[in-house]
């Protein structure tokens, strides 16, 4: 074969490998659902040959993305009122429940032995508590020997869909706190980490640390969490069960573009701190979007035991048909 021929053919294989990976889905954005998004597509790949890419770059870089078209789809813990939806003519829907829980590395202190009350959680992240010792904490933990150390609280560094509803909950402890995607800490030590990966590997490495991470992570690097009081004056150990108990009291209306916050929800043995996250779709792209919707129907129809496996909630059959309800409204299914 000539040197042209070779060139030929290498062109045309070049071409067709770029036109095979152009069709690839494309996503980035909250790092929260990363875990089970990770196992859907790989299973969705495995089952249907179709590639998802995600990239879990955090909520603030998803909604910065889809806006400008950089991505099919992205991923937003923090949900967008209609009003915006409609501004920057996107779609959103609902995916999972999830859960956040303050991890720590304390000297001597096991996994679910902290007590954390709403008062004390809002002393540390707020510096009105400095050391493992301060009052506020000890008082509901009488059997544990909490050191004088400084505690160093890890947080976010990028624009944060977890932190966005970790502060929703601060907010109604304290409502000094505002509801933020990335606010200023006014703690006494602060360490900030990129993403619930980030954060996690700074509690991992820092001695008398505690942070807000999703619970798949805090469970992938078996992360002691604290017990938090909710809002019925119970300490809820971080379980799935819990999570569950706390995810039927989400409200969501296909009207609404599914806009809802569930985070410190009612009942006696709800955990406190839970979550939905929220895929986002261009509304003018409806073959792309119907690529998207089709790959959610599947992890809708075989994904819910890897979500459980993780530790989220897998949405409720009538959540589901409410948004296979909307799709068709849309015309992107």
């Amino acid at each position: 074969m000539t040197f042209k021929k070779l060139a030929t053919t290498a062109l045309v294989a070049s071409v067709a490998l770029t036109a095979l990976h152009a069709s690839d889905l494309k996503g980035r954005g909250a790092s929260f659902p990363g875990p089970v998004y990770k196992a859907w597509t790989s299973a969705y790949f495995t089952a249907t040959g179709k590639k998802v890419n995600y990239t879990p770059t955090g909520s603030g870089d998803g909604i910065k993305s889809i806006k400008k078209r950089m991505v099919d789809f992205a991923g937003s813990d923090k949900p967008l009122k209609p009003k915006k939806l409609a501004k920057n003519k996107l779609y959103m829907f609902p995916t999972v429940v999830g859960s956040i829980v303050l991890a720590y590395n304390i000297d001597g202190v096991k996994d679910g032995e902290l007590k954390l009350s709403r008062a004390a959680i809002d002393a540390i992240f707020t510096g009105k508590a400095s050391f493992w010792d301060d009052a506020i904490i000890t008082k509901d933990n009488a059997g544990l020997k909490l050191p004088h150390e400084a505690i160093t609280t890890c947080v976010r560094a990028d624009k944060s869909g977890t932190t966005f509803n970790f502060t929703y909950f601060l907010n109604k402890i304290d409502e000094a706190i505002k509801v933020s995607k990335k606010p200023t800490w006014k703690a006494t030590k602060v360490v900030a980490g990129k993403s619930n990966s980030g954060v996690s590997a700074n509690i991992q490495q820092i001695k008398g640390s505690i942070g807000y991470i999703e619970y798949s992570y805090k469970t992938k690097l078996n992360l002691p969490a604290a017990q938090v009081e909710n809002k019925e004056g119970h300490f809820i150990n971080p379980t799935v069960p819990s999570f569950q108990d706390a995810a039927k009291y989400a409200s969501w209306t296909a009207e609404k573009d599914f806009y809802a916050v569930i985070g410190d929800p009612a009942g006696a043995t709800s955990y406190p701190i839970v979550a939905a996250t929220f895929l986002l779709l261009p509304a003018e792209k409806t073959a792309t979007n119907k690529e998207v919707t089709a790959f959610m129907e599947w992890a809708y129809t075989n994904g819910d035991k890897a979500a459980a496996d993780l530790g989220y909630v897998p949405l409720p059959k009538a959540t589901k048909d409410a948004i296979r309800g909307y799709w068709e409204t849309k015309k992107i299914n």
